[in-house]
């Protein structure tokens, strides 16, 4: 997986979303046969109310349920996401912006009855946004590193704002997440270095040892 898709699900699942990442849209040809249309780089869908929740000790739990501010949403609402992640500029390629591609995103998501779908993607197409017949919301967003010149109709996510809201994240329930073991491959790397950091017990720093090549 590309590094900076890994990073964007790695944000998107802190902040409460379920997400694909990398998806392939296929695409009958026009003689026979299929092909790979493009690869939507993140899919992610964020139900209402979804928040991190830390059981305690006799029945007492902590409830974290605000998302962060940037993805521009309230705590108490669904959201659907089509993104496009680059290292570069955040901006939406032509494939990202295809209604086919759009439609065949929706459609297979269920996230609403394919009767609507057509509808809601002109919409989404015009507007960067639109709401289902369901109530939760559906939006284009790019994230990246430099913001995009000019107007433009979606969202915008910048990486480095990504990064610091994990890294602050990591910050403020290391208490908690240091007693876990991670798999998601950019957050268990942000978990490493904020170990190295703080000389965390059982590390070469802390103990004393010295580093060896390989």
């Amino acid at each position: 997986m590309d590094n900076a898709v890994a990073l964007v699900q790695a944000y998107l699942r802190v902040n409460g979303y379920f997400t694909v990442a990398e998806y392939p849209v296929v695409e009958a040809m026009r003689q026979e046969g299929y092909r790979v249309a493009t690869d939507l780089d993140i899919l992610a869908f964020r139900f209402s109310g979804a928040g991190r929740l830390i059981p305690g000790a006799r029945r007492d739990e902590t409830l974290i349920a605000s998302p962060d501010p940037a993805l521009g949403i309230r705590a108490d609402e669904a959201d659907m996401l089509i993104g496009e992640v680059k290292e570069g500029r955040a901006e939406l390629n032509a494939a990202a912006t295809d209604p086919a591609v759009l439609r065949a995103a929706l459609t297979r998501f269920g996230c609403c009855a394919h009767e609507h779908v057509e509808h809601l993607v002109d919409s989404l197409m015009h507007k960067g946004h639109v709401v289902s017949p369901a109530g939760h919301r559906i939006r284009m967003v790019a994230f990246g590193s430099i913001a995009p010149g000019g107007s433009h109709r979606y969202a915008v996510i910048l990486l480095n704002d990504v990064v610091e809201f994990l890294r602050k994240h990591v910050r403020e329930n290391w208490d908690v997440l240091h007693n876990a073991e991670f798999k998601d491959p950019a957050f268990g790397f942000l978990m490493t270095l904020e170990k190295a950091a703080r000389g965390a017990p059982g590390s070469r720093a802390s103990s004393g040892h010295g580093t060896t090549g390989t």
